[in-house]
């Protein structure tokens, strides 16, 4: 099996929840399953970058972990390469929810400066799935006490899918190496659920 993780905005390869995810892998014996690139700001090239990895694999054998942004660019690519992907506190879409952030931005990990434009919503937008095709080969993490995105909209996106809405958190999802345990096993073909989580299929 190989991992993929999938940052979201401005964000990085360097992320939490990246970091936690490669630990348990090597602490595992299995850190070479792992990638996780640094994503391009734009849309296009982000994808670009994505594709690239998942063909140098020559394996299907893989699962994508999209974190906020990173989960709508993940699901485009379940879609498209018939993958399992788990989606962490998912933004739905980005062209209409990352309108305000329209302007001057700087990555919080790689200091990167760069405008945000409207190129940017327009490709975001043609990365838009509607709806998914195989839900069972999606697991979604959601924490309610989420502010920057509204969980219902990706519990209605993902009807159908493996769910796990836990009260409280935050969007950056508060404990979560407590989850990944959750994630790696969903990515072998079964699912335990954690005593704090509140399942919904």
């Amino acid at each position: 099996m190989k991992f993929l993780y999938v940052h979201g905005f401005n964000s990085s390869s360097a992320s939490i929840k990246a970091r936690l995810i490669r630990e348990e892998l090597l602490r595992l014996d299995r850190g070479h399953e792992f990638r996780a690139p640094d994503l391009p700001h734009l849309p296009s090239r982000a994808m670009q970058t994505l594709e690239q990895e998942i063909t140098r694999q020559r394996t299907r054998n893989i699962a994508l972990v999209g974190s906020s942004l990173g989960g709508h660019y993940a699901t485009w690519l379940a879609e498209k390469y018939d993958l399992v992907a788990v989606l962490v506190n998912p933004a739905v879409n980005p062209h209409v929810a990352l309108t305000p952030c329209l302007g001057r931005q700087t990555n919080i990990y790689t200091g990167e400066r760069y405008r945000f434009t409207l190129r940017h919503l327009s490709e975001l937008e043609q990365y838009n799935v509607t709806a998914i095709s195989h839900p069972e080969r999606y697991l979604l993490l959601v924490q309610t006490g989420d502010k920057v995105l509204d969980y219902r909209h990706a519990l209605e996106k993902y009807r159908g899918a493996q769910q796990v809405v836990i009260e409280g958190g935050e969007h950056g999802f508060r404990n979560f190496f407590d989850y990944v345990p959750l994630i790696l096993g969903f990515a072998a073909g079964k699912l335990v659920q954690p005593a704090t989580a509140s399942p919904r299929v």
